[in-house]
């Protein structure tokens, strides 16, 4: 049995070595050999650097207003009598006819009263200047001949002396005089007359309704001449000038424009930093409202080229390829817009990438497959 046994313990610890070779075997005929690594080089397009002068164009945008508003409101009370033409929304007016004729009958019978009461006060004191200022009588008879009630009282003549002047004045025909003037300019305010061609793009009001002094009636515009509003950096305000050309572009960008600058607010904005530049524009085809777009000539930058921003690295670094490889350049970034940005730093002949490369490192190798301008796609 012990001999029995010792063979057993044999054949087992046998047959445990051989599974630990046959394991051993095993493992390593399914162990297979890396390939080696491929160094891949990827295809680039690139721009050559080429600096010029950049002009910098700035940006804005807002609503026109016509540049000619005349809010109609009134100073007197009546009913609306009469217009030129129907008190609508988009109606039109030539200059000098009648936007809104409030009904004066009543006012107008006490100005010719009071007319009236400067004649007879003047025809009263006729016997007296004939005696004691002969000289001026002539002058003010003639002014009683050429006095019609139906027109505007003229204008007193002129005293030559001190004496002539009290005694005109003790009468009480200046102040009768200017008392009637008062009633004439009052009477005025009845009738709102057209001081231009426009067109009505308001009307508050209709014929036969009671107007009260203080009430708004509507509002008049010139709709040939119109004003763009705009904010802009502080920094350009320098460079901007009264006069200077600006090209306009309708929401669409299907029409153009050209405008020039009018007005430049002196004060700054203080929590934008900005300043408002007024643009004048003449177009048949602006309408009160319209969104405009204006692009105003700021500066020009030497030495610059203008790329996409994407092309951009942390805002101050772009990839140039030198030597088949690409190495990350630090530049100067001196102007950006919504999609580019002005740069300098970059000597004439330097390779820039003009496409972003996924995956982009110092170092890496890189095919050059052909020539691709920077702005091919804004420009497009």
């Amino acid at each position: 049995m012990d001999k029995r046994k010792i063979i057993l313990s044999a054949l087992g610890v046998v047959l445990v070595i051989a599974a630990i070779f046959g394991a051993k075997l095993i493992i390593d005929s399914n162990v297979k050999e890396k390939p080696p690594v491929a160094k891949t080089v990827k295809s680039v397009f690139v721009d050559t650097v080429e600096n010029t002068t950049v002009p910098i164009v700035v940006p804005a945008n807002g609503n026109i207003t016509a540049l000619h508003r005349l809010e109609l409101f009134a100073e007197v009370q009546g009913i609306f009598r009469y217009s030129s033409k129907d008190f609508r929304p988009g109606q039109k007016f030539q200059k000098g006819q009648v936007l809104l004729s409030i009904d004066s009958e009543e006012y107008k019978a006490s100005v010719q009263s009071a007319k009236s009461d400067l004649y007879n006060n003047i025809t009263s004191i006729m016997p007296d200047l004939r005696l004691d200022y002969p000289e001026a009588f002539k002058k003010w008879e003639a002014y009683l001949n050429k006095f019609d009630m139906a027109k505007s009282v003229p204008a007193l003549p002129e005293t030559a002396t001190q004496q002539e002047q009290y005694f005109i004045t003790g009468r009480g025909i200046v102040s009768a005089y200017y008392n009637v003037k008062n009633l004439e300019e009052r009477l005025a305010k009845y009738t709102i007359i057209a001081p231009y061609n426009g067109i009505l793009t308001e009307a508050l009001v209709n014929k036969g309704t009671l107007i009260r002094p203080g009430q708004k009636l509507g509002e008049y515009i010139d709709p040939s001449v119109y004003e763009l509003e705009v904010s802009i950096a502080k920094k350009f305000s320098d460079v901007l000038e009264i006069g200077k050309s600006v090209n306009l572009q309708n929401l669409e960008r299907t029409k153009t424009y050209t405008g020039t600058v009018s007005r430049i607010n002196g004060k700054v904005n203080q929590e934008t930093q900005s300043i408002k530049v007024f643009i004048k524009v003449e177009n048949s085809d602006l309408s009160e409202g319209m969104y405009l777009e204006a692009k105003l000539d700021a500066k020009e930058k030497e030495n610059a080229i203008e790329i996409p921003r994407e092309l951009l690295v942390e805002r101050t670094k772009v990839y140039v390829v030198k030597d088949s490889t690409l190495n990350l350049v630090d530049i100067n970034p001196v102007y950006f817009t919504n999609n580019t940005v002005v740069i300098k730093g970059l000597e004439d002949g330097t390779q820039i990438l003009s496409a972003n490369v996924p995956g982009a490192y110092s170092g890496m190798l890189v095919k050059i497959e052909g020539q691709k301008d920077l702005l091919k796609k804004e420009q497009s």
